[in-house]
């Protein structure tokens, strides 16, 4: 037979990059976070406002110098910590930590003396206010980074454990048909060659596809692997499968941008092919349908699977096999989306179906970014 085309090697690229450190300090340059810091900021002028002139005698005056004093002083420094981040990641965690502390104290002794100018005060008072803001911002801006240290390492801990139980999940699918699948392409090799070599093309794009690291793909690529397992499917059966596609007028317009979790509806196609198509002496039809919901501000992504039952199984039976891979889907849902996704089964006029709900957000980046 002569070779048409290369195999591309089964490699996993992702493996051949370096990772990307995790960030030193979470991003503070949000929405969120900006606002948390200002109130920060204003609830410590007033907490030193109280403390000099006590509530009796509250001055007014002070409180607003010492806010726009303390706003400047936070605002300046999260956005100068901001583009750090991952550059403070590489560096050892003291080095790191000293460069931030040096950097709001300088910040601070910039915004002090700026200020003692702008009141014209005297230079032994403007030595002598700076001295006093270095002293609390070493206090409290210690206090700040630290907690802002913690909490991102504990952050950086959970993702370290979340994309590790996606691994463990994602290395659990093995593929049923390997071995029905090697036999069918070997007793073609003799008989139609050219299908034998596009069903061996097939089954390498599969397991490049299981071998990957976990990640979201395009709906668009996770389709085309579905179909490149049916096909290898359909030739086992001898045509005895067939398959329904429907697939909304929304989804076909987002196939590139929609994203799921990689390898994700083939193990169902896999299961209602195994549990429901396979027994059957005169095979069936597998339906995909997948649509799009529009819920309030938010969208979810709508995907189900549905095959006929064994002609010889009660239909309230669940094989251990089935069970086991829609529990580990399931898994690695709830792995990916926590409890915005959801799997359902159900057994309904002599077929069973699966259907998966999960966030399909306006924009969407890939997890753990």
């Amino acid at each position: 037979m002569q070779r048409k085309s290369e195999i591309a090697p089964v490699v996993s690229a992702p493996l051949a990059q370096a990772p990307l450190r995790a960030p030193f300090l979470p991003d503070i340059c949000t929405l969120q976070a900006a606002f948390l810091l200002v109130m920060l900021g204003e609830l410590l002028a007033l907490a030193l406002t109280l403390a000099s002139s006590g509530l009796a005698q509250f001055n007014w005056q002070q409180l607003g110098l010492r806010s726009f004093l303390i706003q400047w002083i936070v605002l300046l420094s999260a956005a100068l910590l901001c583009p750090l981040r991952l550059w403070l990641a590489r560096l050892q965690t003291g080095f790191a930590g000293g460069l931030c502390f040096a950097l709001v104290l300088a910040v601070t002794a910039l915004c002090s003396s700026v200020g003692g100018w702008l009141l014209a005060l005297e230079w032994r008072d403007i030595l002598y206010t700076l001295a006093a803001n270095l002293m609390l911002a070493a206090i409290f801006g210690g206090v700040v980074l630290r907690y802002l240290y913690v909490q991102q390492q504990w952050n950086n801990q959970q993702k370290a454990e979340l994309q590790a139980r996606i691994r463990a999940l994602q290395a659990r699918i093995r593929p049923h048909f390997l071995f029905n699948s090697m036999n069918s392409i070997a007793s073609l090799i003799a008989t139609d060659p050219d299908t034998a070599e596009r069903l061996l093309e097939d089954l390498c794009s599969l397991f490049r596809a299981s071998l990957k690291e976990p990640d979201l793909v395009s709906l668009g690529d996770e389709l085309a692997l579905c179909r490149q397992y049916l096909a290898i499917e359909a030739v086992r059966l001898e045509g005895r499968l067939q398959v329904d596609w429907q697939l909304s007028p929304a989804v076909q317009a987002e196939l590139d941008l929609l994203r799921i979790p990689s390898l994700l509806l083939q193990p169902l196609l896999e299961n209602a092919i195994q549990h429901g198509i396979a027994p059957r002496v005169s095979g069936g039809t597998v339906t995909v349908s997948i649509e799009l919901e529009q819920r309030l501000a938010s969208r979810r992504l709508l995907m189900r699977v549905c095959n006929p039952l064994p002609e010889r199984q009660p239909a309230a039976e669940k094989t251990e096999g089935n069970q086991m891979a829609l529990q580990n889907i399931e898994h690695r849902l709830q792995a990916w989306y926590g409890s915005d996704a959801h799997l359902h089964t159900a057994v309904e006029a002599g077929h069973f179906a699966v259907t998966l709900a999960c966030p399909a957000p306006e924009e969407a980046s890939p997890w753990m970014s």
